[in-house]
């Protein structure tokens, strides 16, 4: 099972937030998207993703569908990510995900922001599959630190500062996260769109904009279906 990538697909780089961190946003991705849907629906055993703190489930990706949006995008994730020419692409997970997890049962890092990595070119890399009003990615400024990446040199920092706003202002409601709040600016949004891809740094801090109403769904078939490719370069 592979895809076919579209050559007419609309491209666009853009510089994100006040530190202007490049964001990939490609639309109309493949030609047709339903034989990885499908391949969502038939063919793969879902789970708990016991690398992240994900809200939600997840099941393995076909290795030929990353394979084919590896090497569509591999020369694009070079230059606009600045990644220096001799270092190798590693992927490091490779999996659908749809959002599970009812709002009373979420931990206290469900409840904010999240970063996938500290390392520098740690890449995201994120497929909206099912057609349907879901969700959008939104993108979020720390308020006591101005920090919107959360980089190796900044992580004692963030949480240090986290810990002591939190003992300060106490927890945050056990709710998704989908607006500003004290703690988080909601600086920018990726809205999602069927067949729209998109391609980000791990570092920055991020989550679904949750509405439970419509994004929490467990079906393949009806839910809010992402892939999602993490890489890095060493």
């Amino acid at each position: 099972m592979t895809i076919q990538v579209n050559p007419k697909a609309s491209l666009q780089v853009l510089n994100v937030g006040e530190e202007k961190t490049p964001v990939i946003v490609i639309d109309d991705f493949a030609t047709d998207t339903g034989s990885i849907i499908e391949y969502a629906c038939r063919s793969v055993e879902y789970g708990p993703d016991t690398m992240s703190a994900y809200p939600g489930i997840r099941g393995k990706l076909p290795r030929s569908y990353v394979v084919a949006v590896l090497d569509s995008i591999y020369g694009l994730l070079f230059k606009a990510f600045a990644v220096p020419g001799n270092l190798g692409l590693k992927p490091v997970n490779s999996v659908y995900s749809l959002i599970s997890q009812p709002e009373e049962e979420l931990t206290l890092a469900q409840c904010v922001p999240h970063f996938d990595s500290t390392s520098a070119h740690y890449i995201a890399i994120l497929h909206y599959l099912n057609p349907g009003d879901f969700c959008a990615t939104g993108l979020f400024r720390h308020k006591p630190t101005g920090f919107e990446k959360i980089l190796g040199h900044r992580r004692d920092r963030f949480l240090q500062s986290s810990e002591s706003f939190i003992k300060m202002h106490g927890l945050p409601p056990q709710k998704y996260i989908n607006a500003s709040t004290g703690h988080y600016e909601l600086y920018d949004r990726i809205e999602y769109r069927p067949n729209r891809l998109v391609a980000y740094p791990g570092s920055l801090l991020h989550s679904g904009l949750v509405n439970p109403e419509v994004d929490i769904n467990a079906d393949p078939a009806t839910g809010r279906l992402t892939a999602n490719i993490f890489v890095d370069f060493s």
